[in-house]
């Protein structure tokens, strides 16, 4: 079967989620406000610059995990899915994955946000399969570090490398939907490389190498 991935944030939705999560827990409380936004910005502007120190901004995300119970996390979580993310599934993405399953592909999202808040949204898209950061945890608390490499450039290959090894599928007719420059490493990899919506540095080079360029915002077909 052929193997169709798919970027998470600013390609299935209409934003980022790991961004959003931040910017919910400061406005639950959870964190400090003033703070945490400031470092969360700064952190989603490198990220778009491709300077992002994904062992720094890691740690910083993933301390709300370590600071706070499993149930409360739970919780905020759900809400923060009804409220933050159902609203910015795109229509033509939902349409997208239909496509792809209605031909019996293997589908998987692979993203670095962290898998706390990728998994339900995964589910809400109907996709079995997710290849996301991974955050560590003993006893059912997390601690704050990562489980292994995150999925993040390079590491999105190894992490799928390692998904295919463990599920015996391989690289042939494998195609890759994402929006950002930082995933390069796996666009290059695929059989087909799909710029969905790209960044201006992903859209340049797509249009360089003659990659197919599409919008799931309206905005362009190519």
């Amino acid at each position: 079967m052929a193997l169709t991935l798919f970027d998470l944030d600013n390609t299935l939705l209409a934003g980022d989620s790991d961004y959003l999560w931040g910017c919910f827990l400061a406005q639950q409380g959870i964190v400090d406000s003033a703070t945490y936004e400031r470092e969360n910005a700064q952190f989603y502007r490198d990220y778009h610059a491709g300077s992002l120190d994904i062992t720094a901004f890691l740690r910083f995300s993933l301390r709300p995990l370590r600071e706070h119970s499993r149930s409360l996390l739970e919780t905020l979580r759900q809400q923060f899915v009804t409220e933050q993310i159902e609203p910015i599934m795109l229509p033509a993405a939902r349409a997208l994955i239909a496509a792809h399953q209605a031909v019996g592909d293997t589908l998987v999202i692979i993203t670095a946000t962290n898998a706390f808040v990728t998994a339900p949204i995964a589910e809400c898209f109907g996709i079995a399969h997710l290849i996301a950061t991974e955050p560590a945890e003993i006893n059912g608390q997390y601690t704050g570090e990562v489980a292994g490499v995150p999925a993040f450039r390079d590491g999105k290959v190894t992490r799928l490398e390692q998904w295919l090894a463990a599920n015996g599928g391989d690289w042939h007719d494998s195609t890759f939907y994402s929006d950002s420059h930082n995933d390069l490493p796996l666009l290059e990899r695929v059989t087909r490389p799909i710029a969905v919506d790209p960044d201006p540095q992903l859209r340049a080079i797509a249009t360089a190498r003659g990659w197919q360029i599409l919008s799931l915002r309206g905005s362009d077909n190519a």
